[in-house]
């Protein structure tokens, strides 16, 4: 095995920082999922929706929002799910 000249070396030291940046850029993707985000609107219209449901009724819409808000993996929930469970929580704490 014969010795590389220097510039040889300096050479594949630097095809491999340049594997290696490239490796960490394109680690991760874009994320091209649009996540849906509650309007005002939409916000106003659960919280009159809530208000008029019976506690028990409440309670359950709460549980099916905490199940979907739940860490699974490498999936977190969306905005929407997560405003839809704050929404059902301040509900939940009005009647406390």
């Amino acid at each position: 095995m014969g010795l590389l000249p220097l510039g040889a070396l300096t050479a594949s030291i630097g095809e491999q920082n340049t594997k290696v940046v490239r490796l960490f850029t394109m680690a991760r993707r874009p994320d091209r999922e649009k996540h849906e985000v509650l309007s005002e609107n939409d916000l106003e219209e659960l919280r009159h929706s809530l208000a008029h449901l019976s506690v028990t009724a409440v309670r359950d819409f709460y549980e099916r929002a905490y199940q979907d808000c739940r860490l699974v993996y490498n999936r977190i929930p969306s905005p929407r799910q997560m405003q839809t469970l704050v929404q059902v929580w301040k509900q939940l704490w009005k009647w406390r």
